[in-house]
């Protein structure tokens, strides 16, 4: 379902600095902040729907490459949105350079400035520190995204198996393609 959209030039600026501002909360990479992306283009403007988010999500995970595409697929959808192919290349270009821009910066010349004083004891603490944030960014946004798939009382065997995989993956050393290979497995017999 597309969605048939007014936009203007201040509704570009705002998407570009909504995702300037999103690119520095990026921690542990652009799908942390799915949850906030999802709450500012679905929820608050309407500017995508649900399966076009998902779906933007979907194909970036699945298609080989970085997985900050997904940014780009929600620019694409937006555009679209908004009045067709000249504005989903614009929504490409305004989403991937508010992303990507910031950050990019940022990461450069702390990672220059981190390699230089790794020794210091607050740069260590800082690395520690980041783990339990960026885990729980991640689970949030895995919440968002089951959440669109239905009841999770019916669900049940899909989050059992989410549970046994993220178990597997944190106290074993099992590779993850058996992991994948095993879910689509049990997805292939309909069995989640």
């Amino acid at each position: 379902m597309n969605l048939v959209l007014q936009f203007g030039a201040a509704d570009w600026l705002q998407l570009f600095t909504h995702f300037l501002s999103l690119s520095l909360l990026a921690v542990g990479g652009a799908i942390t902040t799915a949850p906030d992306m999802h709450r500012y283009l679905v929820d608050e403007h309407g500017w995508l729907s649900d399966g076009q988010f998902n779906a933007s999500i979907a194909i970036a995970q699945a298609a080989p490459g970085p997985n900050v595409l997904f940014v780009a697929l929600m620019g694409w959808n937006v555009g679209l949105n908004a009045g067709g192919l000249w504005h989903a290349l614009l929504g490409v270009l305004v989403s991937m350079l508010g992303i990507m821009l910031p950050s990019s910066t940022l990461t450069y010349l702390a990672s220059r400035w981190g390699h230089e004083n790794r020794d210091l004891r607050a740069v260590r603490a800082f690395k520690q520190g980041m783990a339990p944030i960026v885990i729980a960014l991640l689970i949030a946004t895995g919440w968002i995204l089951a959440s669109a798939h239905g009841d999770p009382a019916r669900d049940w065997p899909l989050w059992l198996l989410t549970v046994a995989s993220a178990l597997i993956v944190w106290r074993t050393r099992l590779h993850l393609l058996w992991l994948l290979g095993a879910g689509a497995l049990l997805g292939w017999f309909g069995l989640v």
